[in-house]
């Protein structure tokens, strides 16, 4: 299958890296020095589900560059979703199916206001990765999912045929006909647990174990829980125990990628996580004190800052 991975770092390099090892033609669009390294060295997963080395990998800094593909992977942060979709102007358009991989529930929307008449579809990927050095892929959990679907509950044979590719991969795919469903459940965990690990530097096993972070957390999560309900039915007080275990059975030494990103100074995603619950929340008249807690503290980093 022809796949156009736009943005190749943690989700998109893995399972773009994946799809490549097994065969399928991926084009992966990166830049700087990830980019160099990759055209250079190939494409590095270490993994603790299998090592693997796409050489050569074909990668470049322009989507227009690439042959038109049928899927685009759509892996960039949500701080840089608006300019990577409209980059793909080129590459899109009929006939040709965008997954968006991005954290939050409003990745979709954005993308379509972007790439009018493209077939926009939303995903989700649950799995603990990043760029450890340019060109190399260092992925730390023992799980690594993606699920995607219609908003319709319906399939396209395009989603169908992509949905095969993964599995040819040995890629944990799912094909849902949930997709919203699953956008809110790993909203409602990610948003809480990623903006208390960026503000308080801690990893999973510390943040859940003191009694102090513990209570924030548990709070973050009724928050988001409520607003997902008032925003659709998508969540409901039965999804509490659920979200709470996905933070519990995390690896103690787990962080999120918005922890990553404020040590090194790059703009931070929580207007999209802690942020849009606010938002959100607001729309529906439902308050979201700590999440708005959450978010006005981590302002002062969002934008990011120039490494010294």
């Amino acid at each position: 299958m022809k796949i156009l991975v736009m943005g190749s770092g943690g989700v998109g390099g893995y399972f773009g890296g994946r799809l490549a090892a097994a065969g399928h033609e991926v084009t992966f669009v990166a830049r700087g020095a990830h980019l160099a390294a990759i055209q250079e060295h190939g494409l590095t997963l270490d993994s603790v589900l299998g090592n693997a080395v796409i050489k050569p990998a074909k990668a470049m800094a322009d989507p227009a560059s690439a042959e038109r593909p049928e899927v685009i992977m759509l892996a960039t942060k949500m701080t840089d979703l608006d300019a990577a979709a409209r980059q793909l102007a080129p590459v899109a358009g009929a006939g040709v199916t965008v997954i968006t991989f991005q954290n939050g529930v409003e990745a979709q929307a954005m993308v379509e206001r972007a790439l009018p008449g493209t077939h926009v579809v939303p995903g989700v990927a649950r799995i603990g990765t990043h760029i450890s050095r340019p060109g190399v892929i260092e992925q730390m959990s023992q799980f690594a999912r993606i699920e995607f679907g219609e908003t319709s509950g319906e399939t396209s044979p395009q989603l169908t045929a992509f949905h095969a590719a993964c599995k040819s991969a040995g890629i944990d795919a799912v094909l849902t006909t949930t997709i919203n469903r699953s956008l809110w459940l790993k909203f409602g965990m990610l948003a809480s647990f990623s903006g208390m690990a960026a503000l308080t530097g801690h990893t999973s096993g510390p943040l859940r174990t003191t009694p102090g972070t513990r209570g924030i957390l548990e709070a973050a999560v009724r928050e988001a829980i409520a607003v997902g309900g008032a925003a659709g039915g998508f969540l409901s007080n039965d999804d509490f125990p659920r979200l709470m275990r996905a933070i519990d059975e995390q690896p103690p030494a787990m962080t999120s990628s918005m922890a990553h990103d404020r040590r090194a100074g790059k703009p931070l995603e929580v207007d999209y996580l802690s942020g849009a619950v606010v938002r959100i929340g607001a729309r529906h008249g439902v308050p979201t004190p700590t999440h708005k807690f959450i978010a006005d503290a981590l302002a002062i980093d969002a934008p990011g800052r120039l490494k010294s």
